[in-house]
């Protein structure tokens, strides 16, 4: 078939936000372009440290010690961290990822991986089959590790179950500002969709960016992002059916043909 004839790629002539950077954002922009689509690249949201390290430290080197049965990890910057203290997790000490993108960080750092959520990859999904999978097993000495915005629902859910539960912040998340040319394009329609990975992007997206032009999409990566998006005002029109980048853009396209 030749160029003139070619069928046309789901996202033709799409120009789509990604408000992530870093080897998430790159490869979501690939797949992106194999669809047809133009991303636009624009890193809303980043991590710094702890405001507390101190606490942070000394939770670490309890886990060093073997001070927890089991340690919670929540997201790959978590990971980050983790590997930035050169946190050592004992033998006896076993390790709960919140979905796949989590786990595969965890292996690519030289950390083991003893359970991941088979339904729905996130802190509710993983409470969900918490007890099945450690056999129901109460008191436990658990470690969370979480974001400084994250809603403590992990921590709050075992603790109601019995468990021995300690806290920690990881890392705090704070806002990037885009580009005056970014603002501009989405402000003039120019920008099609946009895709919303988090609670924290969704309320930077209405900040910098709200409100949205009616035509423009607002894609998020899942139901508790979509409830995050309509808490911060932005209307939600398609949500992936799982927490992944390809689930996520999946949804796009679907929502794409249906407004062609």
């Amino acid at each position: 078939m030749d160029r003139a004839t070619r069928a046309p790629k789901p996202l033709e002539g799409w120009r789509v936000l990604v408000p992530r950077g870093g080897p998430w954002g790159d490869s979501v922009a690939a797949n992106l372009r194999a669809k047809g689509a133009s991303p636009v690249v624009a890193p809303m949201i980043n991590f710094a440290q702890t405001d507390d390290v101190d606490a942070l430290v000394a939770a670490l080197e309890d886990l060093a010690a073997g001070s927890f049965d089991w340690v919670t990890v929540t997201s790959a910057t978590t990971v980050d961290v983790l590997s930035s203290h050169r946190a050592t997790i004992p033998a006896t000490t076993r390790v709960a990822a919140v979905g796949e993108t989590t786990a595969a960080a965890l292996t690519a750092a030289g950390y083991r991986v003893d359970i991941v959520p088979h339904e729905d990859n996130s802190a509710r999904g993983l409470l969900e089959e918490w007890s099945a999978a450690t056999d129901g097993v109460v008191p436990l000495r658990v470690l969370t590790l979480r974001s400084e915005i994250a809603k403590p629902l992990l921590t709050e859910g075992l603790k109601r179950v019995g468990h021995d539960v300690r806290s920690v912040v990881a890392y705090r998340t704070v806002g990037v500002p885009v580009s005056d040319q970014v603002r501009a394009d989405v402000a003039s329609g120019r920008v099609h969709a946009v895709l919303v990975t988090s609670g924290s992007v969704a309320e930077q997206v209405q900040l910098q960016l709200g409100p949205l032009p009616d035509h423009t999409l607002v894609v998020c990566i899942g139901p508790q992002t979509a409830k995050d998006a309509r808490e911060h005002a932005l209307r939600v029109d398609a949500i992936a059916d799982d927490r992944t980048a390809e689930s996520l853009i999946d949804a796009l396209v679907r929502e794409a043909a249906a407004s062609a």
